[in-house]
């Protein structure tokens, strides 16, 4: 979290109202993430929940799915925390204020009582094509003034529809009202990749190409998309995750300091190195994938060509990174699930004329994180002999602190108005004219993989001879 960031719980009535009530995002993530604020005190005493839909559903039915997913999803002993805070109310249109609006104005009556204002919040968990409706209602029946609006990712499917988008939100909403969403800027272990680097000269006097040969962001996941394919096949892997998580987080590490670690200066120093990504290549730095049997899955195309892998070699054209490529790779239904930022450093090729094992800094983002440093070392015995040791420094072991997951993290941010990690209009512009090149006519065919593989053969081509950390096996 940024210095400014009031870390208590928020001063003011919560209205939250969740788009997409019933959908896999929000049973998933922003349920768990709101019970974990509340087992944490971070919540105020009064709060209320209005899932939305098309669908008209009973209160009751609304809390008990709510109930289902955090046992679920979530901490089993959050299941109930949520209890008397969920109602429902099927949703509005521009033209048709549905249920939605009269049960908006009522629950903030409720809850401002006698003390007044109250903190609304509109969280869009809802398909891309559903954003600039749901803005445009908000400015249609009057419930824009004041709220803060959350967008899902990806935030436009193109350099085009995200301009679009945007001039429409800014139509409607102040920029301090929009929080654009990535969860893994709230991770615990990317905000780690500040520290790592700042304040430890061991790591940060290496962050650049003279000591880094190569940055890997390596983010397999052993999932299937088949609870959410009509959402998956409007996207696939690239516009998933690609230009949002693996492009931020290659902004994390590439970025130069900012002078304050505050909203203000992080997110000036993540704009300003996305605008030194090179647009991708796709011909010689893309890879794409679709995992056999993707096209069997109810809900997707028999002809379809979305992808479900995507491998990436980005270039950063700035002093400190030129010549050094940053290898992104994700995709589902993948021999393992991981989620980690590797510095591939540049050793000498024998020392004592033995061969030299490999250094790398890297750090997990997955859960509470971790950082490994690989290196070569003495191997024990009484002959001056090599070998590669790892020292591992798991970060739930740092003690004091009670770590929130990321979409707790970040939903605390939006309710005191800590708009730090949160995407902004320039670096996202940035980010799509990298992007590109991917969505032309260059655009690579995928290229069929087993499930439970590493992802076509040919994507280990661009990580070089050394492949990728995480290992074909």
């Amino acid at each position: 979290m940024s210095d400014t960031t009031d870390p208590s719980t928020p001063d003011r009535p919560v209205l939250l109202v969740l788009h997409g009530a019933r959908g896999d995002l929000a049973q998933r993530m922003v349920y768990p993430g709101l019970a974990a604020l509340a087992a944490g005190g971070l919540l105020p005493e009064r709060f209320l929940v209005i899932g939305t839909g098309r669908k008209p559903v009973p209160d009751e039915e609304m809390a008990q799915l709510v109930h289902d997913s955090l046992a679920e999803h979530g901490d089993e002993a959050h299941a109930g925390l949520l209890d008397g805070h969920v109602r429902y109310a099927a949703t509005f249109t521009e033209d048709d204020p549905g249920e939605l609006v009269d049960a908006i104005r009522a629950a903030t009556e409720e809850l401002a009582g006698e003390d007044g204002d109250v903190t609304v919040v509109h969280y869009l968990a809802v398909p891309p094509s559903a954003f600039a409706p749901t803005t445009r209602a908000l400015r249609a029946h009057g419930l824009a003034e004041g709220v803060r609006v959350v967008y899902e990712k990806p935030y436009g499917t193109s350099p085009e529809s995200f301009e679009e988008l945007d001039a429409l939100v800014h139509e409607v909403l102040d920029e301090e009202q929009v929080f654009r969403i990535d969860h893994f800027l709230g991770k615990e272990a990317t905000q780690n990749l500040h520290v790592l680097r700042f304040a430890n000269e061991l790591f940060g006097g290496v962050w650049n190409r003279r000591h880094v040969a190569q940055v890997q962001i390596d983010v397999p996941e052993t999932l299937d998309v088949a609870d959410r394919a009509d959402f998956y096949d409007e996207t696939g892997a690239a516009l998933d995750m690609l230009v949002t998580h693996l492009f931020q987080v290659a902004a994390e590490v590439a970025m130069e300091p900012p002078a304050r670690m505050d909203a203000d200066h992080l997110a000036t120093a993540r704009e300003h190195v996305i605008s030194r990504f090179r647009p991708l290549d796709p011909a010689k730095d893309v890879v794409l994938g679709q995992f056999e049997g993707y096209r069997d899955i109810e809900g997707v195309a028999d002809d379809s060509t979305t992808d479900t892998f995507v491998a990436a070699r980005l270039w950063v054209d700035n002093e400190r990174w030129q010549g050094v490529p940053f290898l992104l790779r994700t995709g589902k239904r993948m021999a393992a699930s991981a989620q980690r930022v590797t510095l591939v450093l540049r050793t000498p090729d024998e020392l004592f004329g033995e061969e030299t094992g490999p250094g790398r800094i890297s750090v997990s983002l997955a859960g509470d994180g971790g950082i490994d440093i690989t290196t070569t070392v003495k191997q024990p015995g009484p002959d001056l002999r090599l070998a590669t040791g790892t020292a591992t420094l798991a970060l739930d072991d740092v003690q004091p602190g009670d770590p929130l997951p990321p979409y707790a993290s970040l939903l605390h941010d939006v309710l005191v108005g800590d708009r730090t990690l949160f995407t902004t209009p320039s670096g996202l512009r940035a980010a799509f004219a990298a992007f590109a090149p991917l969505l032309g006519p260059d655009r690579p065919e995928p290229e069929p993989y087993e499930p439970g593989s590493w992802g076509p053969a040919r994507a280990d081509d661009l990580a070089g001879p050394d492949g990728w950390v995480l290992t074909r096996s």
